[in-house]
């Protein structure tokens, strides 16, 4: 196959798709029924034009005939006045005029056998169209019932052109509102983190890390005050935190050493006012001792 004949074939197949794309059935039923009439128009119209031509040839034969009648009375009145050349012209006429009407009748007899032939094609084609006028309606009726079925059933499954134009414009709104939602929640974790006041500030980089680093110090400075409070903080010696079992045996110590001079003093007999001293002596101690259990503790 040559190039030419390939691009004619690749052609005449493109416009035969496009024109059965761009079909429409009911227009093609209405449209063929048409030229269905129209092709029984131009059989009426050739019935009458056939009858005409044999009326014509009917209306020449009738006046041949009356030739021949003339013709006929003109040979006899020749002859009755003895003019035997005039009576043979009168009959040569008639026999010419006789010959021009057989050959008439012939042509007369051939025009009735096509005018019979046509006008029972002419009642074929008016029944068939007759026919085909039944059922093109019922075919038209049919496919609209389908079309509107179709058109029904693309509306409900949402598989249409519009409905599919219609599912596209929802998706696409719902990109968009994801979009604008996933945007919402970026600003918000942006000034949640201090983005934005860091980005309308007018300190730099510098300022903002050394606030950064005293603002850590502040909370671990705060964080071992925290610690020292509950006992989980360490001693400026880097020694181990002192357990509060070590601080009561501590306090135990000492005041079993308090009472222990208080009996020392009641056996050696002492005066009250020395007694005032000792009690007083030992109050000081004592609450000294607290006070160095209570820092051990912090």
């Amino acid at each position: 196959m040559g190039i030419l004949s390939r691009a004619s074939y690749v052609i005449r197949s493109k416009v035969n798709a496009l024109l059965n794309r761009a079909e429409d059935p009911t227009e093609s039923l209405d449209y063929s029924y048409e030229q269905m009439r129209d092709e029984l128009q131009d059989v009426k119209q050739g019935i009458a034009d056939l009858t005409t031509q044999k009326k014509r040839l009917e209306i020449q034969k009738r006046k041949l005939e009356e030739n021949v009648e003339k013709h006929n009375r003109q040979a006899r009145e020749a002859v009755q006045q003895d003019r035997d050349d005039l009576a043979r012209k009168a009959l040569e006429k008639k026999k010419s005029k006789m010959t021009q009407i057989e050959e008439l009748e012939g042509q007369i007899a051939e025009l009735n056998n096509t005018q019979e032939q046509l006008v029972e094609k002419k009642n074929k084609l008016q029944n068939r169209i007759e026919e085909f006028r039944t059922k093109k309606e019922t075919m038209k009726a049919r496919y609209e019932a389908a079309e509107a079925s179709s058109r029904v059933s693309e509306a409900m499954t949402g598989v249409g052109d519009e409905m599919e134009d219609v599912s596209r414009s929802i998706e696409r709104a719902e990109e968009r509102t994801e979009e604008m939602e996933a945007r919402a929640e970026a600003m918000d974790e942006l000034e949640d983190s201090g983005a934005f006041e860091d980005a309308l500030s007018d300190k730099d980089s510098i300022d903002r890390e050394l606030e950064g680093l005293s603002t850590n110090s502040e909370v671990d400075a705060e964080l071992e005050t925290l610690k020292g409070e509950l006992g989980k903080g360490e001693s400026s010696n880097g020694d181990a935190a002192v357990s509060d079992e070590e601080v009561d045996d501590e306090l135990a110590d000492i005041e079993a050493e308090i009472d222990s001079d208080d009996l020392e003093s009641d056996l050696d007999g002492d005066g009250g006012s020395g007694n005032a001293d000792l009690d007083e002596e030992l109050d000081v101690e004592l609450e000294e001792s607290e006070s160095d259990a209570d820092e051990q503790r912090n």
